[in-house]
C-alpha cells in the first residue's frame, strides 16, 4: 500500500480527536493527515491525505470513508482546505481523507491534446482518488459501500462529475471498481452555465432524480449561486427529492473557510450524515455563542 507515513500522526492530533465537546477548531491546530499517493503523472504523485477515528483498527471493522476535494479554480489550492473538516469527521468515526490533483497553469492547459481540457483532467484525477480508495478499503479499514465525497468550489464541481458522468476515466484506472458514493458534502459547488459547452464537464447533463441524498451550502451573497440555483432547478424537476441547502446570509464564496461559518456547516454534515445513519449521537462542535446559524431556504423547513 503506497504510503507517506507524516508528522500528522503527532501527540497534539490524537489529543485533539479525543475531545468532547469543543467550540470550534482552527486550521493551524490540526496537523496533516497521513500521506498517500493514489497515483503518479509524469513521475509526480498525486496525494491524499487520511484522518483516522481514534483507536480505529481495520482488522476490527469497517466504517464509512469521506473523501473531500479543494477548491482553488480547478487551477489552485491545497489540502490545508479540509484538514479541519475531515479532523473532526474522524473524530466522530469516519475515515476522512481530503485529496489532490493536477492543477494545470494557462500554460499547460494550451498545451493539452485536442479534447483534453483542465476541468476534464480534474475530473479523471477525482475518480482515480475515489478508486484508490475504494481498492485499499481492507486496509484502511472502510465499507467501500458507504463512500462519501464532496468539496469546496472547483472541487464540489469535480466531485459530481467524478460520481456522475460514466465518461472521462484514467487508462491505468481498474475499471471494476466504480466510483458511485452515497451522498455528497457540497461547500459552494460551482456549477457553471459555460459548462454546457462541453458535456463531459457539465453536471446539469449528467443527473438523475434518484441521486444520492447531498448537503450544499452558500453564502446569500456568492455570484456562483446562480449556477447552483439552474442544478436546483433541474434536480426538482426530475423529481429529485434529497438534495438540500442551508444559507449564510451576507456571505461571499468560500465563507465556510472561516469561523463561525466553518464550525456550522460542520454540525449541520454532521446531523446530515446522521439522518442517513453514517454516524451516531449528536455533534461534539458547540454552535458559536456570537448567534449566527446557516439558514435553509425562503419556505422550507428547518427540519428537512
Amino acid at each position: 500500500m503506497p504510503r507517506f507515513a507524516c508528522s500528522a500522526t503527532s501527540l497534539l492530533g490524537a489529543c485533539l480527536l479525543l475531545l468532547g465537546h469543543v467550540a470550534h477548531l482552527q486550521a493551524a491546530e490540526v496537523p496533516p493527515g497521513t500521506v498517500y499517493a493514489y497515483k503518479h503523472v509524469d513521475g509526480q504523485p498525486l496525494e491524499m491525505e487520511i484522518y483516522f477515528p481514534p483507536q480505529h483498527d481495520p482488522r476490527q471493522c469497517r466504517v464509512p470513508g469521506v473523501i473531500l476535494f479543494h477548491g482553488g479554480g480547478w487551477r489552485g489550492g491545497n489540502l490545508g482546505q479540509f484538514r479541519v473538516a475531515c479532523h473532526y469527521l474522524a473524530s466522530r468515526g469516519l475515515v476522512a481523507a481530503t485529496a489532490n490533483y493536477r492543477m494545470l497553469s494557462s500554460e499547460q492547459a494550451e498545451k493539452l491534446p485536442t479534447g483534453e481540457t483542465r476541468k476534464r483532467i480534474c475530473v479523471i484525477d477525482a475518480k482515480s482518488a475515489i478508486r484508490w480508495m475504494k481498492s485499499y478499503a481492507v486496509e484502511l479499514g472502510i465499507d467501500p459501500c458507504r463512500i462519501v465525497t464532496g468539496g469546496g468550489s472547483a472541487g464540489g464541481h469535480i466531485s459530481a462529475l467524478a460520481t456522475c458522468n460514466p465518461g472521462l476515466n484514467d487508462p491505468a484506472d481498474p475499471r471494476d471498481i466504480d466510483t458511485s458514493v452515497i451522498a455528497y458534502l457540497w461547500f459552494n459547488p460551482a456549477f457553471s452555465p459555460d459548462d454546457s459547452a462541453d458535456a463531459e464537464i457539465d453536471f446539469l447533463r449528467h443527473m438523475y432524480s434518484d441521486m444520492p441524498p447531498a448537503i450544499a451550502f452558500f453564502g446569500t451573497r456568492d455570484p456562483w449561486k446562480q449556477g447552483w440555483d439552474d442544478a436546483q432547478r433541474k434536480l426538482n424537476s426530475l423529481g429529485n427529492t434529497t438534495t438540500e441547502l442551508w444559507l449564510a446570509e451576507e456571505q461571499t464564496h468560500s465563507f465556510f473557510n472561516k469561523n463561525p461559518w466553518q464550525t456550522l456547516t460542520l454540525i449541520e454534515i454532521d446531523r446530515f450524515l446522521a439522518r442517513h445513519k453514517l454516524l451516531e449521537g449528536e455533534p461534539t462542535l458547540l454552535p458559536p455563542e456570537s448567534g449566527e446559524k446557516l439558514l435553509p431556504p425562503a419556505g422550507v423547513s428547518a427540519e428537512q
